[in-house]
């Protein structure tokens, strides 16, 4: 299915006559579209292996003014592109309604793969040591990555004792919930495509104060990893309707089991004590089925405790 964007169009019209170096890219743009639109000149340069001049001037030769123009141009089509029933279509159109089920989970399965198979083991190893050895930390996912970075905080707060999971609902209450941060802790940002300009500013702000910071995010191209000195790389999917991120959510299990084996007497005296807290306070005491026999037995559901 094509999709109609000024900026492809252009790239198609100019492409036989363009240098080699603007071939490369062209290329880049076409597949890597969605990071292209978050990296300056000199780093898109940097990336593909080209100067930056050798960029303006491609931008220029397309018909734009300038490279900020361009890059206005690259954000309408990351917008177009990434249209969510156009995804849909491209990705699920010609499967029958049987073999969406196997269809998707067999996605998953190979995105699990190509993620064990491009870990970064020093990577990993640097992340479980940071996060051991920080004051303070912080977890920050916005939109489809927020459930990821909830999930996370929940099981670092068992293992951690200072752990804080940003809320951002609004840009301003992110940075009020950073503004303490300092070189002693360390701040884990999860964002995939779309890619998140709140997540990315928050990271800058953690950088910029000294903090350590953690991305887990797609590809090492990801402009998330501008501001991390530590970078996990999980496989997603942006072809798809619905972000896959059924590998980035296995990279956080792997996290969490191998910080509790750190701190496996630490992480069992917690919960000992947790266990006597619930049993003190009847916390599931009301919130909890007990099967008896065959029958499914509700725990003394009645009154103001419903």
């Amino acid at each position: 299915m094509g999709i109609n964007n000024e900026l492809l169009q252009k790239i198609d019209e100019k492409y036989p006559r363009l240098s080699k170096g603007q071939k490369k890219l062209a290329d880049y743009i076409r597949q890597e579209y969605d990071k292209a639109a978050f990296l300056t000149a000199a780093k898109m340069g940097e990336v593909v292996g080209v100067s930056e001049s050798t960029v303006v001037r491609f931008a220029m030769t397309l018909g734009y003014k300038g490279y900020p123009e361009f890059q206005k141009a690259l954000e309408e089509l990351v917008r177009t592109k990434l249209n969510s029933i156009q995804r849909m279509e491209v990705t699920y159109g010609r499967i029958s309604q049987g073999e969406i089920l196997t269809s998707v989970l067999q996605a998953d399965i190979e995105k699990i793969k190509l993620t064990m198979g491009s870990m970064d083991q020093e990577a990993f190893e640097m992340a479980v040591d940071t996060i051991l050895k920080a004051k303070r930390i912080y977890v920050i996912g916005i939109r489809s990555c927020a459930p990821l970075a909830s999930f996370l905080s929940y099981y670092l707060q068992l293992i951690c004792e200072d752990v804080t999971l940003v809320n951002t609902n609004s840009s301003s209450e992110i940075f009020e919930q950073l503004i303490r941060i300092g070189q002693d802790d360390v701040v884990i940002g999860i964002s995939f495509p779309r890619y998140s300009m709140r997540t990315l500013k928050a990271l800058e702000f953690a950088n910029n104060r000294n903090a350590k910071v953690i991305t887990l995010t797609d590809s090492v191209h990801s402009p998330m990893n501008l501001y991390s000195s530590c970078n996990l790389i999980a496989r997603s999917d942006m072809a798809s309707i619905v972000d896959s991120l059924v590998a980035p959510l296995s990279v956080i299990n792997a996290l969490v089991v191998a910080l509790c084996m750190k701190k496996q007497k630490e992480v069992v005296a917690t919960l000992e004590t947790l266990e006597k807290i619930w049993d003190e306070y009847q916390v599931y005491s009301k919130d909890e089925l007990n099967m008896v026999t065959d029958k499914v037995e509700f725990s003394n559901l009645g009154g103001d405790d419903i």
